[in-house]
């Protein structure tokens, strides 16, 4: 197992894509591309595995799969139609980094239907070295894979973590941020009983109960202080979090990896649907 750290924009620890066996999980986006090949090397892979299709996890999927046309692309069958035909995936997307997006994220090229494994969860794939489990919360098409030598990948669902020591703040983007979801997912991952998490941002960590414990403490924080606050009173509370509690050198990776922006902009629509929800029933 190996984390490669595309260095996004050319800083570490933000986004990490990790090889197994003869796999990548999550490559991440096409502007660390040229990144991701220099350290691969003359190494192929023979699959990806997709946690989830955002653009900072698969957005470098489809130009993977112009180079190496054979490979296998695993995904939920929720992400799958989006892979196919990204246009609405990048229009939604546009909408939420405006003038960042080509800059940040790169083009994402389609990846032929051929190429696509869809998933439900449930699956052992790679001749069973694999678990998949569907974990919905940071989105409705999120997964995360447990292989057979005790790490559980699970790209967002464990949260941003950078470095020993540093805090957990939980990845809350628009537009499907599902906090009951996310809870239930959390209690997958923990019946898997994990030696270690493997996460996208950033690194493996093996207090696999206090990682998840510190996720779920902090989706609730966040929930809460969404409701009760306004942007801007959000936004410095978590950016005094991190200042507290991160070493200097990592609080940028952090504001890269989880803008506290867009940790708000995910929640509140949480909340707009939650009350859409209960006028409905009422």
């Amino acid at each position: 197992m190996r984390l490669i750290d595309v260095r996004h924009l050319g800083r570490e620890c933000v986004i990490g894509c990790w090889q197994v066996d003869d796999v990548l999980i999550d490559p991440g986006p096409t502007s660390a591309l040229d990144q991701l090949l220099s350290e691969l090397g003359d190494w192929q892979p023979k699959a990806l595995l997709l946690t989830h299709i955002h653009l900072d996890h698969a957005g470098a999927t489809g130009s993977l799969v112009e180079r190496w046309p054979q490979v296998e692309v695993y995904v939920h069958e929720r992400g799958a139609p989006h892979l196919i035909r990204p246009e609405r995936l990048l229009d939604s997307a546009r909408r939420l980094y405006g003038e960042k997006m080509d800059s940040w994220w790169g083009e994402m090229l389609p990846v032929p239907e051929r190429n696509i494994r869809v998933l439900e969860g449930g699956e052992r794939i790679k001749d069973g070295a694999f678990e998949v489990a569907y974990t919905p919360g940071h989105a409705s098409h999120h997964v995360c894979y447990r292989h057979e030598g005790g790490t559980a990948f699970v790209g967002d669902t464990g949260g941003v973590r950078i470095g020993e020591g540093s805090p957990t703040i939980p990845p809350t983007p628009p537009p499907d941020i599902d906090i009951e979801a996310w809870h239930e997912s959390v209690d997958r991952v923990r019946k898997w009983h994990p030696q270690r998490l493997a996460i996208t941002h950033f690194g493996a960590h093996e207090d696999v109960e206090q990682q998840l414990d510190a996720l779920e403490r902090g989706l609730d924080r966040l929930a809460q202080r969404a409701h009760e606050q306004d942007q801007e009173q959000f936004i410095a509370a978590i950016r005094e979090e991190v200042a507290r509690a991160a070493p200097p050198e990592l609080r940028q990776a952090y504001e890269q990896a989880a803008p506290p922006d867009q940790l708000y902009a995910g929640l509140e629509r949480y909340w707009q649907k939650r009350a859409k929800l209960s006028a409905a029933s009422g």
